[in-house]
């Protein structure tokens, strides 16, 4: 069965014919059996009506082969099916995200909630006199998404954490299908993690260009690749001042949230967004990089390397920082591993997974990147892992610059997606793994669109981390990961 697999690589296309389809025990035991072997991890899995039936696709990467794994299967609507998630708990939020949208019913499933907000949610409840809940949110005091946090705790200290998600019911893969323009779905997918924009428009873009046989200049990916590297930067930094906000070491809020200023304002000087919306489309480079954006850019890059290192060396040293975030908010390996942890969250804990090195895209093959990977999972493992993909992402942005293209060619769109065609995408935000999965219809029209955010697989990382930790310790648990509320309501 295996040999009959479908292979293919990162930004690839197959005819829909090509992708077997067994029955749903062979699709179940081979999925079982593939996600026990060392490097390969569930990157996606969901359900396409198709004819009255629903066809379920199952996306899993080989890191060590550089592929991934496609294979299916079709069930009827409203089918009741043996759960995967029941020997491996990796597929559990996928398998209740169909329950969700498509009404399967997977038996044995060891957490059979919503994935998003619905009235009369399940809550888990503990009985016992020492015991209480904390509720925080859904409306939260600060500029933030909406989300609800219930808390079980034994006078401070936690003993669960269970995190409702998805209010505000997006609809953005619908969306995908009604809107037909282009430029509408390139916007659409600048949306989904507003501060991913750049990653998950390199994603949408790579799918396109691959239903449409296209193949981009070098040019084009080059301008890709240095602009997820900025993207990387700033909201590292950003991250590394909200950090010290919430460990109160205010010198390092306001020198890492200074710092963020000047690479976001460098991407307003080149495409007049401080988040990158608007650099990134199908087929060609919209806004050249000119040699005064290149010197420009060098000039920033001292300029913040130089305060950047000094507060880094600081706060590694400084007692009553470390002291808040050794050992506070731990996920284990074994933890990261059974939850399909990706980005940050997995590499915190051990676990090496990185696309720009395993599905390298864009530019990537070329510079080599090095995993930075921790082994503690705590929340200074999480600011550690900022600081040195930062230094990383310096010496790849000097490495683009000196290799700068000397000119980014004329607007090609690309426009006649292939009929009856399946494409995927991966990259690697600054939060870990996005996935974008396409399948186009009989006339190439796109009959399906599936997001993926890494913040699907890493809200649960949360919930894990604050266990046996104060209540009072969640800000900065929640703070190191930072993930995306809007990423995980599509």
């Amino acid at each position: 069965m295996k040999n009959t697999i479908l292979h293919i690589n990162n930004g690839g296309r197959a005819a829909l014919s090509d992708i077997p389809a067994y029955s749903y025990d062979e699709f179940r035991n081979e999925a079982l059996s593939l996600l026990e072997e060392a490097g390969r991890h569930c990157v996606n899995y969901f359900a396409y009506p198709c004819e009255g039936s629903l066809r379920l696709f199952m996306c899993i990467a080989d890191d060590a082969a550089h592929d991934v794994l496609v294979f299916s299967t079709i069930v009827a609507e409203g089918a009741r099916l043996a759960s995967a998630a029941a020997e491996n708990h990796v597929l559990e939020r996928f398998e209740r995200e169909m329950t969700e949208d498509h009404g399967l019913v997977f038996e044995g499933h060891p957490w059979a909630k919503p994935v998003r907000a619905k009235d009369g949610y399940p809550f888990f409840s503990m009985e016992g006199e020492e015991l209480h809940e904390v509720g925080v949110g859904p409306v939260h005091a600060g500029v933030i998404e909406p989300g609800h946090f219930r808390f079980i705790c034994n006078g401070e200290d936690v003993l669960h954490l269970e995190i409702q998600l998805g209010w505000q019911h997006r609809g953005s893969e619908a969306l995908m299908l009604g809107k037909k323009r282009l430029i509408e779905r390139v916007l659409i997918a600048e949306g989904v993690a507003g501060d991913t924009a750049v990653s998950h428009s390199i994603a949408f873009a790579t799918v396109w260009e691959s239903l449409c046989g296209f193949k981009p200049s070098e040019e084009v990916l080059w301008a890709r690749t240095l602009a997820a590297e900025l993207e990387r930067m700033a909201n590292h930094t950003g991250d590394l001042g909200a950090i010290c906000g919430d460990v109160a070491y205010q010198l390092g809020a306001a020198v890492f949230g200074r710092l963020r200023t000047p690479i976001v304002n460098f991407s307003q000087r080149w495409c007049g967004n401080r988040l990158g919306k608007g650099n990134i489309r199908p087929g060609h480079a919209p806004y050249a990089f000119t040699p005064a954006l290149r010197l420009q850019l060098l000039s920033d890059l001292s300029a913040y390397e130089k305060d950047f290192l000094e507060m880094c060396d600081k706060i590694q040293h400084f007692p009553s920082v470390l002291s808040r975030l050794e050992r506070t908010g731990v996920v284990s390996r074994a933890q990261a591993e059974a939850i399909g942890a990706v980005g940050m969250a997995a590499k915190c804990a051990g676990v090496c997974r990185d696309i720009r090195a395993s599905h390298p895209y864009a530019l990537y093959e070329n510079l080599e990147v090095t995993p930075v990977v921790k082994e503690t999972g705590d929340v200074l493992a999480r600011t550690e892992l900022r600081i040195d993909e930062i230094r990383q992402s310096l010496a790849l942005v000097r490495t683009l610059l000196e290799n700068m293209p000397s000119s980014f060619g004329g607007r090609l769109v690309p426009s006649s997606p292939a009929p009856d065609s399946f494409s995927i995408a991966l990259a690697e935000g600054w939060r870990g793994e996005i996935c974008h999965c396409a399948i186009t219809d009989g006339k190439g029209e796109l009959a399906l669109y599936k997001f993926k955010d890494p913040s699907f697989h890493n809200w649960m990382a949360l919930a894990l981390a604050v266990r046996g930790n104060e209540i009072s310790d969640f800000p900065i648990c929640n703070k190191s990961f930072n993930l995306s509320y809007c990423g995980h309501d599509l």
